[in-house]
C-alpha cells in the first residue's frame, strides 16, 4: 500500500503558521517515503464556509511548494457517503436522535461531581437525557449521537499506532475510558449532514490514508475515530500528531490569528524557506 498522507483544511479563515507547518510535514513525511500527499477541504460546515477561502487555501499551498492530485476531494460533494455511514451504525442499532441543545445538557449534567470529567473530546458529555429515542423519531431538529455503551460492545476494540514524539507507541481502546470520558458523540449535527468525526473517519478510508498528520490537540479524539473504524469496518492508519505552533505566550494559533497569516508573510516578502524556518522544519536543498 503506498505510503500516503494528507492535509485536510476547512475554508474558514487564513490559514496561518500552524497550519502551514502541519501541511509541510504531511508532504515531507510523503515524499521521504516516496509517496503521496493529498489534499482534502473540509467543507462541510456550509455556513462558515467561504469560496474565497478555499481559493486562498490553494494559493497557500501552491506558494509554499506543495503539489497534489487532482481533483481535490471536498466534504460537500459527500453527503450521501455519510449517510450510508450512518445508515450503517443505525442499522447496527447504535444511533439516536437527539433534540438537547447547550442549555439544555448543561442543566441536564447538574453541578459537577468531584473526580467526575465533565468535558471530553466531542466537547461537554452527553448526560444521556434523549438516549431512549427510537432512530425512527430523527428529525431535521436533531442532532444522531452515537450510543457510546452499546458501540463498546458492539465488536472488537482496536489498538492504534502513534509515531508522533508526545504520544509514540500503540494505544489500546479501552471501554472503560469511552463510556465515561468521551460519552454518546454526535455523529451528524444540525443542517450539516454529517461531524467532524464520522467525516474524517470515513474521508481517511475512502482517500487510502496510511499516515494521518495532524495536531497534537486531536489526540485524545483518535479514540473516536478508531472506535467509528472498528465498528464500520474501516481501516486504522498510523497516526502522527505533532506539536502545536503557538505564540509568544504559550496560545495556540487560530485563524483569528491574521498577523501570523501565510498570506501575510507572503506579502511581506517572505519565502517558503522562511516559513520552514519559522517552524522549525528543514530547510529544502536547492
Amino acid at each position: 500500500m503506498t505510503f500516503t498522507t494528507r492535509f485536510a483544511p476547512s475554508p474558514t479563515g487564513p490559514l496561518h503558521l500552524g497550519h502551514a507547518y502541519s501541511a509541510l510535514l504531511a508532504h515531507d513525511m510523503a515524499v521521504a517515503e516516496g509517496g503521496t500527499f493529498l489534499l482534502r477541504i473540509e467543507d462541510i460546515d456550509q455556513s462558515r464556509a467561504r469560496p474565497a477561502w478555499e481559493a486562498q487555501i490553494y494559493e497557500d499551498l501552491h506558494w509554499l511548494g506543495l503539489s497534489w492530485p487532482q481533483p481535490v476531494m471536498r466534504q460537500s460533494d459527500r453527503l450521501p457517503r455519510y449517510r450510508a455511514a450512518l445508515d450503517q451504525l443505525t442499522a447496527l442499532g447504535l444511533t439516536y436522535p437527539c433534540r438537547c441543545n447547550r442549555t439544555d445538557i448543561e442543566a441536564a449534567a447538574g453541578a459537577p461531581q468531584e473526580g467526575v470529567p465533565q468535558f471530553g473530546p466531542d466537547g461537554r458529555i452527553y448526560p444521556g437525557t434523549c438516549r431512549n429515542r427510537p432512530a425512527s423519531e430523527a428529525s431535521d431538529r436533531d442532532v444522531i449521537r452515537l450510543n457510546m455503551e452499546k458501540a463498546v460492545r458492539a465488536g472488537d476494540l482496536r489498538s492504534f499506532t502513534e509515531t508522533g514524539p508526545q504520544f509514540e507507541g500503540k494505544h489500546q481502546l479501552d471501554p472503560e475510558q469511552l463510556i465515561p470520558t468521551v460519552g454518546d458523540i454526535i455523529l451528524v449535527r444540525r443542517s450539516m449532514g454529517s461531524s467532524y468525526h464520522l467525516s474524517v473517519v470515513v474521508d481517511d478510508a475512502d482517500q487510502g490514508i496510511t499516515h494521518a498528520v495532524r495536531g497534537a490537540d486531536l489526540f485524545e479524539a483518535t479514540q473516536i475515530h478508531v472506535l467509528l473504524q472498528s465498528l464500520l469496518d474501516l481501516p486504522t492508519p498510523v497516526y502522527h500528531h505533532h506539536r502545536l505552533i503557538r505564540d509568544e505566550n504559550g496560545k495556540r494559533l487560530a485563524k483569528r490569528d491574521d498577523a501570523r497569516a501565510i498570506a501575510k508573510y507572503r506579502t511581506e516578502g517572505a519565502t517558503p524557506q522562511d516559513i520552514r524556518e519559522m517552524v522549525g522544519l528543514p530547510l529544502l536543498s536547492g
